[in-house]
């Protein structure tokens, strides 16, 4: 249940009910913080698509131009000449046989996992663990390459996942609270143009039905979706 603070500033800044343009949305939110912590800015939309569907099931990645301001560790699974590669590309943890034991007992301590199509085999094992959180190498996301350096080097600086959840809803980082108002527009029109363009065709109606700008711990503010992707769409 929301505490009295959380409350209090939604009763202050009357939110309920309330929609606004990005611009003033990107001024109100600071002013509703409630962590002494750098809070991490999030987007989230709630689309008109069935996820049960095969087709409907949206996933991609984004490289968000101002960054998240996130240190993302990195695991990768490669093997002989790939491994120093790896390492000079700034990877923090290098998958072998040792790390699917580790995994299998519960480590988690990484954001993103990368694998050499060579290393698809020792990953496999791992799919009914790494699935569900989302860290299954995937060639469709560029997380199955050949091309480590540069996908370390992008994850590194900003590259994030979308996916849509069984209530049809996306959930993504933008940024943090100390982020400067035009820097996180440049990560919130990357990631709106990216899910945009992501509309499956046989997806019915209206397809962006609703986005709420929040900091983690703070009160959601409505967004006005028509005016979000009119203005990063540069209309």
């Amino acid at each position: 249940m929301p505490g009295k603070k959380y409350k209090n500033v939604v009763k202050e800044f009357e939110l309920d009910g309330k929609e606004f343009l990005l611009e003033d949305a990107l001024d109100l939110v600071p002013k509703l913080k409630t962590a002494k912590f750098n809070e991490t800015v999030e987007l989230h939309f709630s689309l008109g698509v069935d996820p049960k569907k095969s087709d409907q099931n949206i996933r991609g990645m984004v490289s968000l131009p101002a960054g998240t301001g996130k240190d993302v560790r990195v695991l990768v699974f490669a093997k002989g000449d790939m491994i120093q590669v790896a390492k000079e590309a700034g990877a923090d943890f290098i998958g072998d046989e040792e790390n699917v034991a580790k995994i299998k007992s519960g480590w988690f301590e990484f954001d993103v996992c990368i694998a050499t199509p060579d290393m698809m085999g020792v990953v496999g094992q791992l799919g009914r663990l790494l699935g569900p959180r989302g860290l299954m190498p995937n060639p469709k996301l560029g997380t199955v390459t050949n091309d480590i350096e540069k996908t370390i080097k992008d994850m590194k600086s900003g590259r994030v996942e979308y996916r849509v959840d069984k209530f049809a809803n996306i959930h993504v980082p933008v940024g943090k609270s100390d982020f400067a108002k035009e820097d996180l527009k440049k990560n919130i029109f990357a990631l709106t143009n990216a899910i945009v363009k992501a509309r499956p065709s046989s997806a019915k109606g209206q397809y962006m039905k609703s986005c709420y700008l929040a900091l983690t711990m703070s009160p959601s503010v409505k967004v006005n979706v028509t005016n979000l992707t009119r203005s990063a769409a540069g209309i």
